[in-house]
């Protein structure tokens, strides 16, 4: 017979073995664990895609491949990283040659199919459910059997994209490849990366993911694979209350930025901020907290809603709380 002391003895040991996932305490990661990432593939080339291109491409000295299905998209991603290269080199923080043999490892091309020689690929494309599927299920067909699947996801997932690289749920050859790799923007800048592994991810996987990043110059944090992660499940709240201090009429949108800036020495406030990232990015990871999280405290602000609608997205569209 099992003793009420015991049987809660070995429910604490069952909990711990199944939830670990949920533990305060983070896992032990080996370098040794670590798999050398010696071709990077980069899906979107966006101002993500683009940054974390050009900084693997500066930083790490690996070959970038960027994949976007426009050309012009393309053209303008790589008219960009031109422009941070250029600006480095004026102001001194990189040599002419060096900024030419970081620009020389950066190629492009339209067609999927040329990640067929990387070690590990990024996406970097919009926070859409369906979008970020349809990418990860060829990606697993199309990459090497060792390469890491890496997502760029800010909300959604992790467990969920993996999911889509196998009709099989017992077959893990893909799925435990997938990992989120979440930089913060602009991605040249900040240090700050975050690690998301899902239910699927291998502990290699994690081990290459977090090496890499360190390799990029970056500082790497790990989250557990829940709605907003870390950043996001305490940045767009945040955000998203000062939007609502703004609609309610609280404070005019200057205001609500200058106090939060010389009082509490953000380098910037939170609509400004808001902009820089876009608008209708700050409504879907409210989107997806509110949903998926169940709690009133995340319902999206009615003006960014209406912000979006009218297609005043930030920076990126020329007006969103300040005009550009």
């Amino acid at each position: 017979m099992i003793t009420s002391r015991a049987f809660r003895s070995l429910s604490k040991r069952y909990v711990c073995l199944q939830c670990r996932q949920f533990s305060s305490t983070k896992p032990a990661l080996s370098s040794e664990q670590a798999a050398e990432i010696k071709k990077l593939g980069v899906v979107g080339a966006g101002q993500m895609g683009l940054g974390i291109a050009l900084t693997a491409s500066r930083m790490a000295k690996v070959p970038v491949t960027v994949i976007d299905t426009s050309q012009q998209s393309l053209d303008k991603g790589f008219a960009f990283a031109d422009k941070l290269l250029s600006k480095d080199v004026q102001k001194e923080k990189l040599s002419q040659s060096d900024a030419d043999a970081a620009r020389q490892r950066l190629t492009s091309s339209t067609k999927m199919d040329d990640l067929g020689d990387v070690d590990m690929v990024i996406e970097a494309v919009p926070e859409i459910v369906d979008l970020k599927k349809s990418i990860f299920t060829p990606l697993a067909q199309i990459c090497p059997p060792h390469a890491i699947l890496a997502t760029n996801t800010s909300s959604i997932s992790i467990t969920l994209i993996a999911a889509a690289t196998t009709k099989d749920p017992t077959d893990l050859s893909a799925s435990s490849r997938v990992i989120s790799t979440h930089f913060m923007n602009p991605v040249p800048v900040q240090k700050g990366v975050e690690i998301i592994a899902g239910l699927q991810t291998s502990a290699s996987t994690l081990a290459t993911a977090v090496e890499f990043c360190k390799r990029m110059g970056k500082i790497p944090s790990q989250s557990a694979d829940t709605p907003g992660f870390l950043a996001n499940r305490i940045l767009m709240p945040y955000i998203n209350e000062a939007i609502i201090c703004l609609e309610t009429n609280v404070g005019h949108a200057e205001d609500i930025d200058s106090i939060m800036k010389n009082g509490t020495n953000v380098p910037m406030g939170p609509l400004q901020l808001a902009d820089f990232i876009g608008l209708d990015t700050c409504l879907a990871i409210m989107n997806v907290l509110h949903s998926q999280l169940g709690d009133s405290k995340y319902r999206p602000s009615v003006r960014l809603r209406q912000m979006v609608d009218a297609g005043w997205l930030g920076k990126k569209s020329g007006r969103g709380f300040y005009v550009y």
